[in-house]
């Protein structure tokens, strides 16, 4: 008898691999029509496995609006990866070139959160399909965003530890009460002082459009090392300010967790709603630390770590 493992199955599956570039995808959930975008690095040739982030952008932004504020297809081609850039939902009938979307991580955001969009069931979707059309590393499928994205990572590792090996949120804390995942997940989340969209201290952000009642950075925190039965006193570490950009970056790592997962916290004093490393695309978001990057140090991260 011929015994297959997963990987092997999986590799029989690809039946229309892509070729490096950029892709876009459709798929039919619950009745509507879901996007995603999809970066193959340079290197890919289809010969090996390879690992897949999932990279979800804030409320009401897009995937096209990620691509350019993350950097993540850079990144992608430098190190080997594959970079999905999910769509959220909007209102039916607005204009479809508005880019008002969001996803529904618990209690935000907007349209989604509203009408109980399924988004766990669609990003199940998501790599069910990149599954069939790239050689994906099953035990390799991390998930970052920012702001609801970031929220939206904090869901999937709770509802979804079977297929996501660790999360990087960026300035999104997590938007339910309580998490249960069935297997640990590795935590890494960056989030600035002075976010007036996503407050660190939890509560409605001044600048926010969304009616949440966000929940702290130190709920997530509590909530995670629970789970994942870490360490509760965390290992503090100031990186040495390289640049002075009115901002300094304190690290909290909280390891000891079952199956080696950790929550890493990149707490980055005096930085607004931004992704660390990369140039504000609009002022009013606040201050962007160039102390740190965002991508350098969730990639050394997630290859630290893969579903177990």
């Amino acid at each position: 008898m011929i015994m297959f493992t997963m990987r092997m199955l999986a590799a029989f599956a690809v039946v229309d691999s892509l070729l490096p570039g950029d892709h876009t995808r459709t798929l039919e959930v619950d009745g509507r029509s879901r996007t995603y975008l999809i970066h193959v690095p340079k290197s890919y040739d289809g010969a090996k496995f390879v690992p897949v982030v999932l990279a979800f952008h804030g409320g009401l932004t897009n995937a096209d609006v990620m691509v350019r504020f993350s950097g993540l297809s850079e990144k992608a081609d430098e190190a080997g990866f594959v970079v999905a850039y999910p769509n959220g939902t909007r209102r039916q009938g607005s204009l479809p070139t508005a880019p008002l979307l969001t996803w529904n991580a618990g209690n935000c955001c907007g349209y989604a959160a509203l009408q109980q969009i399924d988004d766990t069931k669609f990003v199940g979707k998501v790599i069910d399909d990149l599954e069939r059309i790239i050689k994906v590393d099953t035990k390799r499928v991390y998930a970052t965003g920012i702001s609801n994205g970031g929220m939206m990572c904090y869901r999937l590792a709770d509802e979804m530890s079977d297929r996501i090996a660790a999360i990087a949120a960026v300035g999104g804390a997590m938007a339910q009460p309580s998490c249960a995942p069935r297997h640990p997940v590795p935590i890494l989340h960056f989030h600035g002082t002075a976010d007036e969209y996503a407050p660190f201290a939890g509560g409605r952000g001044s600048k926010s459009r969304s009616l949440a009642v966000f929940y702290s950075v130190e709920h997530t925190i509590n909530q995670w090392v629970k789970a994942n039965g870490c360490d509760k006193l965390p290992k503090i570490e100031t990186l040495p300010a390289t640049i002075d950009d009115g901002t300094n970056v304190i690290r909290k790592t909280y390891a000891g967790g079952r199956n080696e997962s950790e929550f890493v916290l990149y707490e980055i004093q005096g930085g607004g709603h931004t992704w660390p490393g990369r140039p504000s695309i609009a002022f009013y978001l606040g201050k962007t630390t160039k102390n740190v990057s965002a991508n350098d140090v969730m990639w050394t991260f997630f290859e630290k770590h893969s579903r177990q």
